[in-house]
């Protein structure tokens, strides 16, 4: 058999070349930080794999390898799945990291045979992305206008507070992603009479798109606006302190409703049992929660889906678009369903 390479080096060299740009996506873009931020989490449980179960983690090009030493290479690759994912499951992950993780494995199984002339074989293309379905947490319209309009609420928050509350209700009214609101400067608004658009790119997806803002979220705008154009409305914010402060704006909301929350792991689905005061609404509001209630707000209140989808950057392929049709359409029979019990009593 060839001599085998050692493989957390080769990672290490699979990320720097992505940071450096050397590396860089099929469009020819560079790789994104976050993107470089995950790879490093993928290393970091490697090493931890590889110290902890005492494995070598090794490649060897399989090119004139006996069908003997072959075969044996296949079974390698099939216990590293095995045990690597049983290690992930053990520390506590559920199948969305433990999928993104193998994702990561298989695409730098692919940089070694296409940019170091490593051909490791296509064991790795046997490695199961497993995928689950995450509970959709949104605000629901009435909690959604309580925020805006309720003056006596906004009197409870902090200057700081009104300011995380104020950039929350701009992405939870645009559907603008987390990255994407702290990009945003005055040149990404646009009055037509008496109306205001923001017209924008995703930096993620790259769609142009033009939104047409209530005059709420006009307010917000010419509250935060800066004299520099160039200088981005909202003053960035980490996205740890955004989330923390956003816990603590929910819980004087008085969105404290006990929920259950259920993960999947290896397909099965297991309800996650935390702290009594974690069980809250207010507990599980984050950034993501933005564009999940614009997009499910918008369905609610009536639009067409082919609109929403225009506005949110959704291709008509997007399959976890549905997800938010399927969400939005449970809320309506819910409040269907009430219309119907009063119906029912005479």
């Amino acid at each position: 058999m060839k001599k085998p390479k050692p493989l957390i080096p080769l990672f290490k060299q699979f990320i720097k070349e992505s940071e450096s740009g050397k590396r860089l996506k099929k469009n020819g873009e560079r790789i994104t930080k976050s993107s470089i931020d995950n790879y490093t989490y993928v290393l970091k449980n490697l090493i931890l794999f590889s110290e902890e179960t005492k494995t070598e983690l090794r490649v060897c090009d399989i090119l004139k390898l006996t069908k003997k030493e072959l075969l044996s290479e296949k079974n390698y690759w099939k216990k590293f799945y095995k045990n690597f994912t049983e290690f992930l499951y053990k520390k506590g992950c559920y199948d969305n990291y433990v999928g993104a993780t193998i994702k990561i494995i298989r695409v730098f199984f692919n940089y070694l045979k296409l940019e170091k002339d490593i051909y490791a074989g296509d064991f790795h293309k046997q490695f199961y992305v497993r995928k689950e379905e995450i509970d959709i947490l949104v605000l629901s319209p009435e909690q959604l206008k309580y925020l805006i309009h309720d003056r006596e609420f906004e009197e409870k928050l902090t200057p700081s507070l009104k300011r995380i509350k104020d950039i929350f209700v701009f992405g939870c009214t645009t559907g603008l992603r987390y990255s994407d609101i702290f990009l945003l400067t005055n040149k990404n608004f646009e009055q037509a009479g008496d109306d205001w658009y923001l017209k924008l790119k995703s930096k993620k997806t790259k769609t142009s798109s033009s939104i047409k803002l209530p005059v709420y979220a006009v307010a917000i705008y010419q509250k935060y606006r800066r004299k520099n154009s160039k200088l981005p409305l909202f003053i960035p914010i980490t996205l740890f302190n955004f989330n923390k402060n956003l816990k603590q704006i929910g819980e004087l909301a008085e969105f404290t409703t006990p929920i259950a929350i259920s993960r999947e792991k290896q397909g099965i689905t297991k309800s996650i049992k935390s702290n009594k005061e974690k069980d809250r609404f207010c507990d599980k509001m984050s950034s993501h929660m933005m564009r999940r209630t614009a997009i499910t707000t918008l369905l609610i209140l009536g639009m067409p889906e082919h609109l929403v989808r225009k506005i949110s950057g959704h291709s008509t392929a997007s399959s976890s678009f549905n997800r938010y049709v399927h969400y939005a359409q449970v809320y309506i029979d819910r409040e269907i369903d009430k219309i119907h019990s009063k119906l029912e009593n005479y």
